[in-house]
């Protein structure tokens, strides 16, 4: 929990002028947490409910610990001064960003939500806004970088203090714009209260999360949440060609910008050509038109460098200087990531873990592949078991060979994980199941043939795979590029420099 203290007090009264305060006329605090176990002398404890805990439960500790005041949804039996708020979660996360100074009224913000494609639009954001020279801060699943120092990102939307924390080292360190990729977790835990976005970029909504939110509906709302954020001025951008987005424009009340493929929209594109890692968009914006040529591929990239696009434009940057933004990042990590050794066929490493993206990286391989596709996958034990048939399904379908193995096996038997996905086949025994990870992609390499593609799925750039409550070491990019080094692959530099991804695989921000 990062510590958030201004240099004069918050008045409690003044930020929650609908709350009632027992023990005092005011409450003034410099710091607060919503962890009992964490509350130093002087915070103000927030008490917070969660399918969990319940903090109220544990004022009392908060006040041993040193809390000077509580905050909370009911009053409580405690020696102490007492805010009631009707949401604690909400009134927690307005609390942060005014104790960090609301950063987000000093920061052009850009919060980016929907179920895929979040991560490479946030980047892709941040490399058109570079192209301007213009200082940008990045919150997104692979890493928090505050413009200046990055580090590892431990969830893809960080909790309510950690996010105002990130927010106002951006502006310290002269930021002008901050992205933020929003989950649809962080929507529905109010962790982003407080939060004031410039723009807000819907890239589609699917079907995910359904063991957090209960149903689609849930889930949906939670999304359309993200437009609640929007400052007075803001402007949202949403995908013309997504049903499930379109929905939502008849309740914005806001500037929209629309963009896409197919259906009438303010910005379009169209493929000119493809290859397999690279193909060139043709951007169009009312009689304006841009070439972009782009290393990463497939029509849900398009959607992605739309987005950005869009965003760079309304902010009042040039459509060349757009694509110029778009074409100066090359690789986003574990996004259909290409591992290129020398060998014959292609190898990717792609985050890709529900049945929608895995269709769609599958369907992505396929137009560039003029061989066999051949996709190793699994299902994390912590995700949602109704997916698990579905997945089995979309690889029956769109793969020539899958190889069930283990992703994140938890506590649960990977066997009886892969039953799970396999009863999703209408041909069971076309399935192979290596619940080893390591086995499983090298086993899947050894069987590619020239001109084949391998699609490693599920963990993307993450380092580690869950066993039990251990956190073990394992980078399905890694593993792969050893097996090919240890069947004599060679890296020619000089022959396909433009083919070849660093090995250090680092991550792009713009400063």
């Amino acid at each position: 929990m990062q510590s958030l203290q201004p240099t004069q007090g918050v008045s409690l009264r003044k930020v929650f002028p609908d709350g009632r305060i027992y023990g005092g006329h005011d409450i003034r605090i410099s710091s607060c947490c919503a962890d009992p176990y964490g509350c130093r002398l002087g915070d103000l404890f927030v008490a917070v409910e969660s399918p969990d805990l319940d903090g109220h439960d544990f004022v009392l500790e908060a006040v041993r610990r040193g809390a000077k005041a509580i905050l909370a949804e009911r009053q409580l039996p405690v020696d102490a001064p007492i805010c009631i708020v009707p949401d604690s979660r909400e009134a927690y996360g307005r609390l942060c960003q005014t104790l960090a100074g609301h950063p987000s009224q000093q920061l052009r913000t850009i919060g980016v939500s929907g179920t895929n494609g979040k991560t490479t639009t946030s980047m892709l954001i941040a490399s058109v806004l570079k192209a301007a020279k213009q200082r940008t801060g990045v919150l997104n699943t692979i890493a928090y970088h505050d413009g200046s120092e990055c580090a590892p990102a431990t969830r893809t939307t960080p909790g309510a203090s950690e996010l105002a924390y990130w927010m106002s080292r951006m502006r310290s360190a002269g930021c002008v714009n901050a992205v933020l990729e929003v989950s649809s977790q962080a929507l529905a835990q109010k962790r982003t209260a407080g939060v004031e976005l410039d723009a807000a970029v819907l890239t589609n909504v699917r079907r995910d999360h359904l063991d957090f939110h209960g149903n689609v509906f849930n889930y949906r709302q939670a999304k359309a949440r993200l437009f609640e954020h929007l400052k007075p001025h803001g402007f949202a951008v949403v995908n013309a060609d997504d049903a499930a987005s379109k929905f939502l424009l008849r309740r914005l009340d806001c500037p929209v910008l629309t963009v896409g493929m197919r259906m009438p929209a303010e910005l379009t594109a169209s493929v000119v050509e493809r290859y397999a890692c690279e193909q060139t968009i043709l951007l169009s914006a009312g009689n304006e038109t841009a070439a972009v040529q782009t290393r990463m591929f497939g029509d849900h990239h398009v959607y992605n460098c739309l987005a950005a696009a869009a965003v760079g434009l309304v902010l009042g940057l040039d459509l060349n200087t757009v694509a110029r933004g778009l074409e100066s990042l090359d690789h986003v990590p574990g996004r259909l990531e290409p591992i290129v050794c020398g060998q014959p066929f292609g190898v990717y490493v792609d985050y890709a873990r529900t049945p929608d993206t895995l269709a769609v990286s599958l369907r992505t391989l396929r137009q560039v592949t003029s061989g066999r596709v051949i996709c190793v996958f699994g299902a994390d034990a912590d995700g949602d078991p109704s997916q698990r048939p579905l997945l089995g399904r979309v690889v029956e379908r769109s793969a020539d060979l899958g190889i069930i193995t283990g992703d994140n096996p938890r506590w649960e038997p990977p066997l009886e994980i892969a039953h799970d996905i396999i009863d999703g086949y209408r041909r069971p025994a076309k399935a192979h199941v290596l619940p080893n990870r390591s086995e499983a992609i090298r086993w899947a390499l050894g069987e590619a043939k020239p001109d084949d593609a391998v699609l490693i799925a599920g963990k993307g750039d993450q380092g580690i795979q869950v066993v039990g409550d251990e956190e073990q070491c394992f980078d399905d990019y890694e593993v792969a590029r050893k097996w090919l080094y240890e069947v004599g692959a060679q890296i020619d530099y000089e022959q396909e420099p433009r083919r070849v991804i660093p090995l250090n695989r680092e991550v792009q921000f713009a400063n």
